[in-house]
């Protein structure tokens, strides 16, 4: 049995210096004209993808929770319709506080630890989750019983006014 004389493979020296030369880089491809936007700004505006995309994951969740069972066309585009919009006033609603907190972007209180965080919606909802309201009757006003001070400090984030809760016809 004899050996094969030459390897069957060999490198070529030129093709990986070229290949090491052009590691970590990337073609972006876009519509916008140079004088629209500088390689810098195309580049991101790219990098920024990952912001729109985040909540993408919540808009699935419903979905993976029960098998829904919709017989026309026009109630399953309702149902897309509802979660997209619950998906909006979740996001708004985060970005409300954030905004409302000027160009610091973080607060304390919504860990055990107290940390200063940059609040999410999903931080907000859990925090807001343990608020209670006592309905009112024809004597008595209806009440929020906030039972934590980060509630109270997001509720006036968000411009509500906790003294004053609104009731339909009220």
């Amino acid at each position: 049995m004899t050996r094969p004389a030459a390897r069957p493979w060999h490198f070529d020296k030129d093709v990986l210096d070229a290949q090491a030369a052009a590691d970590g880089w990337y073609a972006l491809l876009t519509n916008l004209r140079p004088e629209q936007a500088s390689t810098q700004e195309v580049f991101l505006r790219y990098k920024g993808q990952g912001l729109v995309e985040r909540p993408l994951p919540r808009l699935q969740r419903p979905a993976r929770r029960r098998t829904v069972f919709l017989r026309h066309n026009r109630r399953i585009a309702a149902l897309i319709t509802v979660i997209c919009l619950a998906l909006l006033v979740f996001c708004l609603i985060g970005r409300q506080v954030r905004q409302a907190l000027g160009s610091e972007q973080t607060m304390r209180g919504l860990y055990p630890d107290n940390r200063a965080v940059r609040p999410t919606g999903r931080m907000i909802f859990c925090q807001l989750s343990s608020l209670t309201l006592r309905p009112g009757s024809v004597t008595d006003a209806p009440v929020s019983l906030i039972n934590r001070g980060v509630q109270a400090h997001l509720l006036e984030l968000l411009g509500v006014d906790e003294t004053r809760p609104r009731w339909l016809g009220t």
